[in-house]
């Protein structure tokens, strides 16, 4: 199947919050990654998203230059073309875009996806994210209210992070501490200033304690239930049930049962990074330590080739990342329901 269109994406929004599941959103960096995210998903008969960080497309664009919209737009093109020969819809996304990142990344992304609509084509990313959680709440959404009515003409998906996630992620950062609780009249205020769908989609970002990065179980207080009051919160307010397409970010060592009561309340979309990162560095690094001699030179030898190619390796590292997606899949109830 090709790409997902704006109409395939929105019907897979739709399903996954109808049916309380999630599609993995796995971060690529290369056309390996992204074999290896498309073969998961294919292989678990799950739709699914991919999505470029601004760092991951800073290094697609090459170390040369390291402009992260040739590397956007490079992955994009290369995976409407590979995508079509795996039997699942996929959505492409870019992850975090602080403020700064803006006029170099997401604003020429939407006016290049503003062109391919005028011309009748489908825009060449589904949807985009607008990292201002490092902004004052007032100026955050009135760069979404701005984003998004583009993101509506563009027939794409508006991304928005209101409060921080804490951790690192391509140098936001944010300290672990209380603001990582998103509240009702946070939420309030952004379908204020976004509404409810009448603007335009939109995938919210909350917080309820989520950090990026690497932890261990139990080192984060998640509150997943949090969703749920700020479902109601708004529904109150504003006489529209469900109100909100959820975003689960650092999710990283989460528990089967908090990611359950993310999906009860409302996520239909899960960024997973970290750990596909390392499902697919680990039998690289195995395939190095057991070859050492062969993938060396040692003492003046010549090595062995065939140990050193990188079809070798990078074989063993997608069927690895595929895995991990694959579970992801399981974990986030997908499998098994694309769109026939």
């Amino acid at each position: 199947m090709p790409i997902a269109t704006p109409e395939v994406y929105n019907e897979m929004l739709d399903r996954a919050k109808a049916g309380k599941f999630a599609y993995p959103a796995i971060n690529v960096t290369s056309t390996q990654t992204l074999h290896a995210a498309l073969r998961g998903f294919a292989e678990a008969e799950s739709d699914g998203i991919v999505q470029i960080s601004t760092g991951g497309a800073e290094f697609l664009g090459g170390q040369y230059s390291k402009d992260m919209v040739t590397g956007a737009v490079a992955l994009a093109e290369f995976a409407h073309i590979v995508a079509e020969k795996y039997p699942v819809n996929i959505a492409l996304h870019t992850d975090h875009c602080p403020k700064d990142k803006l006029d170099g990344y997401v604003r020429p992304l939407l006016a290049l996806s503003q062109k391919r609509v005028d011309a009748g084509l489908s825009p060449l990313f589904q949807s985009h994210m607008w990292d201002g959680s490092a902004e004052t709440l007032a100026d955050n959404l009135s760069i979404a209210q701005e984003l998004l009515e583009q993101a509506r003409a563009a027939k794409i998906i508006l991304e928005v992070e209101i409060t921080p996630t804490g951790g690192e992620e391509d140098g936001v950062s944010h300290e672990i501490n209380d603001s990582l609780y998103t509240t009702v009249d946070d939420a309030i205020r952004t379908a204020e200033a976004l509404g409810l769908g009448e603007k335009g989609r939109y995938l919210l970002a909350a917080s309820f304690g989520n950090v990026h990065g690497v932890y261990k179980p139990g080192n984060v207080v998640l509150r997943p239930e949090l969703l749920k009051e700020l479902n109601e919160g708004v529904a109150a307010k504003f006489g529209k049930g469900s109100p909100f397409d959820f975003v689960f970010h650092g999710g990283s060592g989460s528990t089967e049962e908090e990611i359950r009561t993310a999906l009860e309340n409302g996520v239909v979309k899960m960024n997973i990074d970290t750990d596909t990162q390392y499902a697919f560095t680990r039998p690289v690094a195995d395939h190095m330590f057991r070859n050492y001699d062969g993938v060396l030179k040692v003492d003046g030898e010549v090595g062995n080739k065939k140990t050193y190619d990188p079809r070798t390796w990078g074989k063993l590292a997608e069927a690895s990342m595929a895995a991990r997606v694959v579970e992801a899949c399981g974990n986030l109830r997908s499998t098994g329901t694309k769109i026939k």
